[in-house]
């Protein structure tokens, strides 16, 4: 039997179980732990109607498919003594509910929902706040996190844990979440082909976004705002980014997105503002950076010459500080079409591209690269006279680092 013929009957079948599922309606003065009392009762793939008001029932353990329903948002208090839901079960649904005060501690990653070896399920429209994880699958697959907003408590980072977390759990999709003043916002360790899309990352204490060895991933449309060291992407191969918003990540380790040997993965249509460094790159390579709008960003792009075989091509690059800096002279990367807006050249041919080549690195950036301190020469009289300088000697600076197109108007 082939795998869609294998997926129909399985659809079917769920369906009739659908149809046999039962509603239970839970209050919160139907005795002592009302809502495990109902789960002792439901059958698989029964639905419970958790009605509003408060239950302190400790770890609620979800081992059958079922369903539970909030009814205006009922509060679900861990009181800080461990997990708050724990899911072990394929089809499992949670929407609705206010949970909040996990336990917390050094050895056990306590969640407001912990997922562990559960697949198919959704958690959607739920606001979990003051846990020490927010939501946690633990080799999970093909589960849906969904409008979700996730707060985490007011402790210092090495006692906060991630909004959203994925060890090994592949084919995920987590979208339109809002997710603040965690570690990391959203965290993934050996998870493939994920989906992260839409969703808010802002004011958390390490990376809006992290992730290490999770290959084949898409992240869409996300905005990264004010967390303190950015979004780090490490170790992994064909990623796709676009469409993505990295805003104010701004310290002395920040950036907007750190790329650590990445390699065959696309940057595409994002948008850098007002970060310390918007791009990192450090042992990338066969990636292309294009359409990507940086501005107003200390450096724009920071490429160690490790760097091989990246594309760097239509992007704008407006009102940074620096548009591009390396640490060697050797450069194995490819730039063209790009906007610079320190471009001074002209366009005889009226085609929209220079007639000259443009250089990214000027002399006083490869300067305070060698030797940081430097820094203080920006914008001074000295800096103009290295500049006169590069152009006269301009083997000073990387032969081979030119955009011998650059674009005479920014790229739409």
């Amino acid at each position: 039997m082939n795998k869609k013929l294998s997926l129909f009957f399985f659809l079917i079948c769920y369906s009739l179980f659908s149809l046999k599922a039962n509603q239970i309606r839970v209050f919160p003065k139907n005795g002592i732990n009302p809502i495990h009392a109902a789960l002792l009762i439901a059958k698989d793939y029964d639905t419970l109607l958790v009605q509003t008001g408060t239950y302190a029932e400790g770890n609620i353990l979800l081992e059958k498919p079922i369903t539970l329903i909030g009814i205006n948002y009922p509060c679900i208090d861990g009181k800080f003594k461990g997990e708050v839901f724990t899911v072990s079960a394929n089809y499992v649904t949670i929407i609705g509910f206010r949970i909040i005060n996990s336990g917390y501690s050094d050895l056990n990653d306590f969640a407001a929902i912990q997922l562990m070896n559960s697949d198919f399920g959704k958690f959607i429209n739920n606001k979990l706040e003051g846990n020490y994880f927010g939501i946690f699958l633990h080799n999970s697959h093909y589960n849906r996190i969904e409008k979700n907003t996730i707060i985490g408590p007011a402790r210092v980072q090495n006692k906060v844990g991630n909004g959203i977390h994925l060890w090994n759990s592949s084919h995920n999709l987590i979208l339109n979440n809002h997710i603040k003043k965690h570690r990391d916002g959203l965290y993934f360790e050996f998870s493939r082909q994920v989906l992260i899309a839409n969703n808010t990352s802002e004011e958390n204490l390490r990376y809006g976004l992290h992730f290490m060895f999770s290959d084949s991933d898409v992240y869409y449309m996300n905005s990264f705002i004010n967390n303190g060291a950015g979004v780090a992407v490490m170790y992994s191969h064909h990623v796709t980014m676009a469409k993505n918003k990295f805003i104010h990540n701004w310290g002395s380790s920040a950036y907007g997105l750190l790329l650590k040997d990445i390699r065959d993965s696309k940057v595409l249509n994002n948008e850098f503002t007002k970060n310390t460094v918007a791009i990192y790159m450090d042992g990338c390579s066969r990636s292309e950076l294009i359409k990507n709008n940086f501005n107003n960003n200390g450096y724009a792009l920071r490429m160690q010459s490790n760097c091989d075989d990246n594309l760097i091509r239509l992007n704008n690059f407006r009102a940074n500080t620096f548009d591009y800096a390396t640490n060697g002279f050797m450069v194995l990367n490819s730039f063209n079409y790009n906007y610079w807006d320190k471009y001074t050249g002209y366009d005889l041919e009226k085609d929209g591209i220079g007639d000259q080549g443009y250089r990214p690195m000027n002399l006083l950036t490869k300067i305070i690269e060698e030797y940081p301190t430097t820094i203080v020469l920006l914008q001074s009289f000295l800096s103009d006279l290295l500049n006169l300088l590069e152009k006269v000697l301009p083997s000073l600076t990387p032969e081979n680092l030119i955009d011998n197109n650059p674009m005479m108007n920014p790229i739409s």
